[in-house]
Formats: C-alpha cells, structure tokens, sequence
C-alpha cells in the first residue's frame, strides 16, 4: 500500500503530525513500536508545563502562542480539558539565565509578566521559603497540559479522519530514500510513501544516524508527593514553578486531579549515547535531590514521595529542538533533539511537520532549529 506520509513514532510529536496531515487529506501511515500511549518515552507522566515568557529564546514565543491557539481548538472539538490554566513562577538570582531569559522574552514580545522580590514571594505564595537573593518572575500565560491526554487527542483525532492507520507495537528496522518515494521496513513489511516524518524520541539516536546532530539521551525521574496541608499545593493556591537553584535546576506542578505535588530535577543525570542504556526500575536515591528541594524551598511539602516514574530527554548539543528537512534526503523530515522541553510545543510542531512534508516549507519560524547549525 502506498501512502502520502509514514510517521515514525506517535508519541507528543508523531501523534500531532499524524493529525495534522491526515487533516490535510494526506493518507497517513503512523508506526509506533510501543502501545499508544504508552511510558517508556518522553510524553507521558500526567502533566507537562505551557509558557509563553521563554526563557531558552525569545524565537520560541510565537510557537508557543501558537500552541495554546491549537490546543484550545482541539479542546473545543473533542470537548476534553486537555490543558489547565495556570500562573508560572520563576524563581532564581536576579542575574541567572532563568530570569534573565524570561525577562528578555517578555521585553522582546510585550508579555506581561510581574517581577516579585523575596518578600512579595513569601506573601503571595507562603509554600515557599525563598532566600533573600532570589527573585521571582509571574507571568499569567501559562499552565498545565495532561499529556497523555493530549497524545490520545491527536490519535484520535487522526484517526478520525478516515485517512489515518496508527498502528501499535510495530517497530520500524530501516527505511530507506529514494528520488520518488520512500521506503519504511518493520516485521510486518515494506511500506512505501511519498514522504517520511521521523518523530521518534530518543530512538532518533539511531534512526537518524546520518543526521549530522549528536543527539544524547538522559534519564530523568518524575515525583508526586502528598503533603499534610494539600489544599496550600492545589491549582487555585499554587502555581507551576521552575526554579534556578545552587543544586540545580526544578520544575513543579500543583495537585491535580489529586495526583499529588508534581516535582523533578532539570537536566540532573548524566547523558547517555541511547534510550537502551536507560534503566526504568526507580531505586531509593532516585528521588533524593527533590526531597532535599522541598525541605530547603517547600518545607511543608517535605516527604517522601508517593510515586516515582522514569521518563527521557533526547538532548541536542545547544538544548534547542531540531525542526528541518534531513540535509542527505529531501523526502525525510525530521522533528528530535526536544530536550526536555518540547511538549508544549506539539501541536505546532504538528502543523510544521505536515507542512515540511506537504509543501517543502513552513511560514512558521524554524530558522533556529535548523540541524545543518552542527556541521562544521
């Protein structure tokens, strides 16, 4: 069977550009060597963060704007809450690429955003125990995204259309480019297609080997914690946070659909060649920093905690995404390298990728993600 486009891996990525496309009219093939939806990758773990003040580079802001018009537009037409509406505190030294990240962003796109010193932090928001010479930045624009939620969205959505066939547990072995068409192997077959869109994660490691960008994995482990007071961490009381710490740094979410306290370290492991060496058993350590975060920064939150689960990030060198044609083959595209901060972005990484794939090009600004910016 012929399609218009095979898409690797239906995770945040793949499952928005198999939507994207099969909206289009494009006859899709989407493989996915796990079940849908599933937790041995990057989008699962019940919530993401959204925000608009982005403190990696201004260029993400019209993508993020963007992100929140589609995320809206998929709520409206499935009827499910797939994002929450939250503040976003961030909180670091005055001089940190955090807030000074932030700030410059809001500068750069008029983003509304609230500078609070350490005193107007303790009194807006008690749970936290901040020293004198951190700052907070506030900004409005921001939330939470149920993530598996939103991957199921776009599959079904998809598969809605008549035009899609999303199929689980059938991994690819090789694909192959051709001047007119494309070719995908697994153990079912040999399917051909127009175009290839490889949204894989961290299997992009070796999938994209030829890619020219040195992607490494990192295993990374998500907390949920129960306070005693845990209405005080509950979405109307506390908001999401990502803190720049001398131990490092965390990001965190409220108690949501009595999930818990949300919290984990931000690159805090050390970075692996591939998604093989990632060990996905949780060990009595793992969560030993963001314990030793709450009692220094959220001292009433202090605990063990209830529940642990491994995800990865596929880091790129520059921690920027790679967005782009694959330099040796015009019919490939390529969407890797969302080192730990990508998901948010998935819906519109959807409609670049059907883009890409069904016109050449995107007027969305990609210049940045580029993967030629690693060749010498």
């Amino acid at each position: 069977m012929t399609y218009d486009a095979i898409v690797l891996g239906l995770g945040g990525m793949g499952s928005a550009a198999a939507y994207h496309l099969a909206a289009r009219g494009a006859r899709v093939l989407g493989l996915e060597q796990f079940p849908l939806v599933h937790r041995r990758g990057s989008s699962h773990g019940h919530t993401r963060i959204i925000r608009t003040a982005y403190y990696e580079h201004p260029a993400y802001v019209p993508l993020v704007r963007r992100s929140f018009t589609l995320w809206a537009e998929m709520e409206a037409q499935l009827g499910r809450n797939l994002l929450t509406p939250l503040p976003c505190l961030s909180l670091g030294p005055p001089d940190s690429e955090l807030i000074r990240g932030v700030e410059q962003a809001a500068t750069e796109h008029q983003l509304d955003v609230e500078r609070l010193s350490a005193n107007e932090l303790r009194r807006r928001y008690p749970q936290f125990h901040m020293p004198t010479d951190m700052t907070g930045v506030l900004e409005q624009s921001a939330g939470a995204l149920f993530v598996e939620e939103c991957v199921r969205a776009h599959l079904d959505t998809a598969a809605a259309t008549g035009r899609a066939d999303l199929r689980a547990e059938e991994p690819a072995v090789s694909w192959a480019s051709h001047p007119t068409h494309v070719e995908v192997t697994t153990a079912r077959g040999t399917y051909t297609a127009a175009h290839l869109v490889v949204t894989a994660g961290a299997w992009a490691t070796a999938l994209l080997a030829d890619l020219g960008v040195p992607l490494r994995v990192m295993r990374q482990v998500q907390h949920w914690f129960t306070p005693a007071d845990i209405a005080a961490f509950g979405p109307d009381r506390f908001p999401v946070f990502i803190a720049d710490t001398p131990a490092g740094a965390f990001y965190g979410l409220p108690s949501l659909a009595g999930q818990g306290l949300k919290l984990a370290g931000h690159y805090a492991a050390p970075e692996l060649m591939s998604p093989d060496a990632v060990s996905w058993d949780v060990s009595d350590t793992d969560s030993d920093s963001a314990v030793a975060f709450l009692r220094d920064y959220l001292p009433s939150a202090a605990s063990r905690p209830v529940r642990s689960e491994v995800c990865m990030y596929t880091l790129s060198p520059d921690r920027h995404f790679v967005i782009d044609h694959h330099p040796h083959h015009p019919r490939v595209s390529v969407a890797c390298g969302f080192s730990g901060h990508g998901f948010k972005f998935s819906p519109v990484v959807g409609e670049i990728l059907a883009d890409l794939a069904l016109t050449g090009t995107t007027n969305h600004p990609i210049s940045l993600f580029r993967s030629t910016r690693f060749h010498p």
